[in-house]
């Protein structure tokens, strides 16, 4: 067990509250909070039951959750919590949504516990210990060859300036759509990177990175053998802009096609 196994554990312990209340919850009244984007009535009572039952349990560690921002005094290690991630889904009874609930520790991912709740899946890992979906160990893909990958896609953009940051989102999704074997939109980060781990997706691009959408399925992801990049293709952290996953003999081909998408997606001068 490393360092982390215990907390680990706590981690397990929380997300099973919060799988039980997403089965057994209805979305109830929904808050708006922008353009086309929602929190539901589960959203906040999930979040306001783990962040109780994490400050009660690891008082020295920080919590951060989508819906009502921080708490705690964690210097070193923080929580990071999307109670239910994929909302648009969970409402429209689609049963792609996951709890997502990560640690972070110096802006790295070091910890995540990834439950889906109505496809009966756990997804888990702590750095040096594996990645594992219903205890059994699992494995990123190793293919190469982007003619034969399934490639996952973030959301496109809603509120502020959305038709200006999807230009670049509809450029990767045309350049994709032509070289890779399929494109797949599923409308969850935490669903995306746990497939990534599982080997059920070869890639992932996200042109965003909400430590509570990220968190907990980057290390997940990473400990199963993907490698996980901003942009730049520096190694992925808290504070990069993007969330790019690939196995290591992939993540060059990826990059590049979202680099050359980026200069399609420019305007004419």
């Amino acid at each position: 067990m490393t360092e982390y196994g215990a907390l680990l554990t706590v981690a397990h312990e929380a997300v099973d509250l919060a799988r039980d209340m997403m089965r057994t919850l209805r979305p109830g009244v929904l808050t708006g909070k922008g353009d086309r984007d929602m929190a539901s009535e589960v959203d906040f009572a999930i979040e306001r039951t783990l962040r109780a039952f994490l400050a009660e349990r690891t008082p020295q560690v920080g919590f951060l959750g989508e819906e009502e921002g921080t708490s705690g005094a964690g210097e070193e290690l923080t929580w990071s919590l999307d109670p239910v991630d994929g909302t648009v889904n969970f409402v429209h009874g689609s049963p792609l949504c996951a709890v997502s609930l990560g640690l972070i520790a110096r802006q790295r991912s070091v910890l995540g516990v990834i439950d889906l709740p109505f496809l009966g899946n756990r997804y888990s890992a702590a750095l040096g210990q594996g990645a594992f979906c219903d205890g059994e160990r699992i494995h990123a893909s190793r293919t190469g060859d982007l003619g034969e990958a399934l490639v996952a896609l973030g959301d496109f953009a809603v509120g502020e300036d959305a038709t200006g940051r999807n230009a670049h989102r509809l450029a990767i999704t045309a350049a994709f759509a032509e070289r890779a074997q399929r494109v797949r939109m599923f409308g969850s980060a935490a669903i995306d990177l746990a497939w990534l781990a599982h080997g059920r997706l070869d890639a992932f691009v996200m042109l965003s990175n909400k430590p509570w959408d990220t968190s907990a399925g980057v290390i997940i992801a990473a400990e199963a053998g993907a490698r996980l990049a901003d942009l730049d293709g520096s190694p992925h952290t808290a504070d990069s802009g993007a969330t790019i996953g690939a196995s290591e003999a992939l993540l060059p081909a990826v990059l590049a096609l979202v680099r050359e998408a980026a200069v399609a997606a420019r305007p004419a001068e």
